[in-house]
């Protein structure tokens, strides 16, 4: 999973644009139809994992003892809408059929994990999700015919950076006017034979982000946003849905991009001592470039890795695997190290909202499928949680940020 939005909006219209907590800080990718290209979905607050930790050297994943399984099986229960997993697994299940996922699990480097494994097992967990009587039911099946492999995490000890990534939703215009000025630009052509380096993000669309039709991105204009830190989140998200101006609504997703690393604003903010490490959340963020508008052409230019666009066909978005990503059942993970396709079992703690209108923070074990990726997940320690469109899906995603566990099931050898 996983934008920078223009001053002129208000914070509540921002706050659908955000995604990833922790991509301010430092990512890029959450990928959605982003993910593909390593994209910084997902985070747009955090970074890819914790000042002063280097990824974990070794395999990926590590099976667990038969004794350390046994606290995770009572936790697993069937969703109250089951036939949402079920779609989940059958995206899933149509990557696998494809040449691509043998070419991806060609050279897979943990052993005995293979694409017909994974296969047969998504098949018998949408076998047991569709005809388990109850929660006991389901649990034993599992514990009799599956086995966990656990992330070893961002610091060995299976230790998982999780954020949230989401589908912003904007109003947007066709045509550039006085209040719709700042672009979202379609891939250039030959983009793949532009010389090394790459423009910078400075260079392609000025100081002040209105600079991109008087240079290589001159006619490549897709549609038009009034907030330019929107036109900036679009871009970490990787797709949006757009409310244009006549009242019909277009897509946008994932086309290319420029060469060059992610850079978080969210992080430049904190070592420049703008905001507290403490403090810094989306709405934080937001809140800051709103009182400091003249910020944006200090701090996004930083950013120096540009985003490129297609019109899309309505749908939801996809992930990196060319099938939909699926609102609380699709994570992004470093794709050259977990097992693409596969069922896992995150385990963490979620923001969930009381009737009160006050955030909680709600113990969560849940079965997901490994779908999507991006520029800043990178690692064993790192995950990304689609957690769906919209406003509220926004506030959701801006406030994961926390530590937890990641499992993958697979069927027994």
């Amino acid at each position: 999973m996983l934008g920078r939005v223009g001053l002129n909006a208000n914070i509540q219209g921002l706050m659908v644009a955000v995604g990833t907590v922790a991509s301010l800080v430092a990512c890029s990718g959450g990928s959605i139809a982003l993910a593909a290209a390593g994209l910084e979905p997902q985070n747009f607050l955090v970074s890819e994992l914790p000042a002063g930790e280097e990824p974990s050297v070794g395999l990926p994943l590590r099976p667990v003892a038969a004794v350390e399984e046994s606290s995770l099986w009572p936790e697993l229960v069937l969703p109250g809408d089951r036939q949402v997993l079920i779609q989940a697994i059958n995206h899933s299940l149509t990557y696998l059929a494809t040449p691509k996922a043998e070419l991806d699990y060609q050279d897979y480097l943990v052993p005995g994990i293979t694409r017909d494994r994974v296969w047969r097992s998504l098949q018998r967990l949408r076998q047991l999700v569709a005809t388990s009587p109850n929660n006991q039911a389901f649990q034993a099946a599992l514990r009799q015919e599956f086995v966990l492999y656990e992330s070893v995490g961002a610091d060995g000890e299976g230790t998982v950076a999780y954020t949230g990534y989401f589908e912003p939703q904007y109003r947007a215009s066709a045509v550039p006017n006085a209040e719709y000025r700042y672009p979202l630009y379609r891939r250039p052509p030959g983009l793949e034979s532009w010389p090394q380096p790459h423009p910078t993000r400075l260079e392609l669309e000025g100081v002040d982000g209105l600079a991109g039709g008087q240079g290589d991105l001159a006619g490549l204009e897709l549609v038009w946003l009034a907030s330019r830190l929107e036109a900036f989140l679009v871009q970490v998200q990787g797709s949006a849905k757009l409310q244009l101006t006549d009242g019909t609504v277009m897509s946008v997703g994932y086309a290319g991009r420029t060469e060059y690393p992610y850079t978080s604003i969210g992080r430049a903010l904190v070592e420049d001592g703008k905001i507290d490490l403490d403090s810094l959340s989306l709405p934080n963020l937001l809140a800051y470039f709103e009182s400091h508008p003249e910020e944006l052409d200090r701090y996004l230019p930083q950013n120096e890795r540009f985003i490129f666009f297609r019109e899309g066909d309505g749908g939801p978005p996809s992930g990196s695997l060319s099938v939909p990503v699926t609102a609380g059942y699709s994570i992004a993970t470093d794709k050259s190290l977990m097992p693409p396709g596969a069922i896992a079992a995150i385990q963490l703690t979620l923001p969930q909202q009381t009737p009160q209108g006050d955030w909680v923070s709600q113990p969560t074990t849940r079965l997901v499928l490994d779908q999507d990726t991006g520029g800043a997940i990178q690692g064993p320690g790192r995950v990304d949680l689609y957690v769906g469109p919209g406003r509220h899906a926004g506030e959701v995603a801006g406030r994961i940020n926390t530590s937890g566990r990641l499992y993958y099931l697979l069927l027994r050898p």
